[in-house]
């Protein structure tokens, strides 16, 4: 009985583990995208060569940002919030929404 108990259990783990993976992801890459379009005058979406600011495809591939931190949600998201060397800060510009939408897009490049 306890076996049969233990395998019904983690049958249920299993098939409810997805949805509580998927729960924990941030953004719409698709919406950030769209958000992407204003940063797209300085930032290349598509290669790694600078615009007026950095290239940003594979961001999150690298070891480093330009500004020698680790490319993560929170490192990047702060990079956005202060700006800094000719970037304005957009802390009070976007929503916390459109800021995990750019970096689930940042993500996707």
């Amino acid at each position: 009985m306890n076996k049969f108990k233990f395998f019904t259990c983690s049958i249920a783990l299993l098939v409810a583990a997805p949805g509580v993976f998927a729960a924990d992801k941030k953004g719409d890459a698709a919406k950030g995208k769209d958000v992407f379009e204003q940063c797209g005058v300085c930032h290349n979406a598509d290669s790694t060569e600078k615009k007026m600011g950095p290239g940003l495809k594979g961001l999150f591939s690298r070891d480093k940002m330009t500004n020698g931190k680790k490319p993560t949600d929170a490192n990047v998201r702060a990079k956005v919030d202060e700006g800094g060397n000719g970037m304005p800060a957009y802390k009070e510009i976007l929503s916390d929404e459109d800021k995990d939408n750019v970096i689930a897009y940042l993500k996707t490049l």
